[in-house]
């Protein structure tokens, strides 16, 4: 026999891995979340734009899995995965949700196909190694991973299928951070081509179109090309772990995740200050959260979502971040306060990342009083996480704020625990998703 292959390894670990009831009611909690994110941003500029090109239609995955993927990221509220640094939900769930609709499978199968592409996904992600995201987004290189593993789950592709659909899928790995400098609406294509590659090359490989087994650690493969320090051993390391699904941050504030534990110190603070003025702020966090979010002085609202200046300003303002935090209302009222922010790194918040992504917040006022607050963790994260019932509250506001009736949105809401019990995935209709 070969040596085995980092697929192949992958492909048995996820294929071996036991799945519990509370598995996949904590699947069903990330669908409802991806999927009103997605159907909140239908009404934003991007959403129509990718709705004119790829309207999603149950006899076509592909224009589906496209729309929802890259609907799914435009409102910066979609889940994170730490260790990985991916938001394995808007590229895993379209594509298996279109595939599922187009077969009429079960919510079940379709539950069980999420976990295993969360899991290809963050496995993935996990070995790329932190220069690897300096340049590349490791949602659009890694995701394709994620939407071909759930799909050749569905799709009962055998071991030998399943490996040539993740060679397919990573061979097709893109996705640069160039589009943030300009504020381009790129971002929104990473997810978007993740979920419909991924799909793609598993459909391709169950007609017998091969892919490479070597795709990861091959002399031409995923880690030389794009991957200056990878860590090839995550892909299979700890095998006997939770999901990595259940290892993944559900998002309560409507920007990057990097700037979440700075926000929800921030937060903090500000019921302490109790209104007294600020004169400095120091955030002290990892270097991937300067490299992506040190932006002082935001110009448009996209940029705004990912800076980290803007939102502890707004935190320690406002004691909340909504979306129209990053208007250009809030940025005009917000400017001075940002300008009194100070970012840098902190040792010990920065050896702890990826797998925490901590932050210190300090403040001084005007009457001498210094104070802090520290995070390893903030609202979301698996350690603490949001409720069942947060989680249909924010998922509630989005759809609504998204011309979705509360009785439509209750309706879909419960079609989505109904997969639980095996409903048919397509009672979660498409047309939610467009205006």
């Amino acid at each position: 026999m070969p040596p085995q292959t980092l697929t192949e390894g992958l492909n048995a670990l996820i294929r071996g891995k036991a799945i519990a009831p509370a598995d996949l009611e904590s699947a069903a909690l990330f669908v409802l979340d991806t999927l009103a994110c997605a159907i909140g941003a239908r009404q934003t500029k991007p959403a129509q734009i990718l709705g004119r090109i790829s309207p999603p239609k149950v006899d076509d995955v592909d224009k589906s899995s496209f729309y929802v993927g890259g609907v799914a990221h435009i409102l910066e509220m979609d889940d994170l995965h730490r260790a990985s640094v991916t938001h394995p939900g808007s590229v895993v769930i379209p594509a298996a949700w279109a595939f599922a609709h187009l077969k009429d499978l079960g919510g079940k199968a379709f539950l069980q196909a999420v976990l295993a592409g969360y899991e290809a996904c963050t496995r993935v992600g996990m070995a790329v190694g932190k220069e690897h995201y300096r340049v590349w987004h490791n949602t659009a290189t890694c995701g394709p991973f994620g939407s071909a593993m759930a799909v050749a789950i569905l799709g009962e592709l055998d071991d030998r299928e399943t490996v040539w659909a993740l060679g397919n899928a990573g061979t097709q790995s893109a996705g640069l951070w160039e589009f943030l400098a300009a504020g381009a609406m790129s971002k929104h294509l990473h997810t978007a081509r993740g979920a419909q590659a991924g799909l793609m090359a598993a459909r391709l490989a169950k007609e017998g179109f091969t892919g490479p087994a070597l795709i990861l650690e091959g002399e031409k493969g995923f880690f030389k090309g794009l991957c200056p320090d990878p860590d090839p051993g995550a892909v299979l390391r700890d095998a006997d772990a939770p999901w990595q699904l259940v290892q993944t941050s559900i998002k309560p504030w409507p920007c990057c995740r990097h700037t979440h534990p700075t926000i929800d110190a921030a937060i903090e603070l500000h019921h302490v200050l109790g209104g007294e003025e600020i004169t400095q702020i120091e955030v002290g966090t990892y270097q991937a959260a300067i490299d992506v979010c040190d932006r002082p002085d935001p110009t448009e609202p996209y940029g705004a979502r990912f800076s980290l200046q803007h939102c502890v300003a707004a935190a320690l303002a406002t004691g909340r971040v909504i979306s129209d935090s990053f208007e250009s209302a809030a940025r005009a009222d917000l400017a001075d306060l940002r300008g009194r922010v100070s970012v840098g790194v902190d040792l010990q918040v920065n050896a702890g990342y990826p797998d925490a992504w901590g932050t210190v917040v300090t403040v001084e006022t005007k009457s001498g009083r210094r104070l802090r607050a520290q995070r390893r963790e903030c609202k979301g994260d698996p350690g603490n996480p949001v409720t069942p019932n947060d989680l249909r509250e924010k998922s509630a506001q989005l759809m609504q704020a998204a011309g979705i009736s509360a009785a439509e949105v209750a309706r879909f809401t419960d079609a989505v625990f109904a997969l639980l019990d095996d409903r048919p995935v397509r009672d979660l209709r498409l047309e939610h998703l467009v205006v």
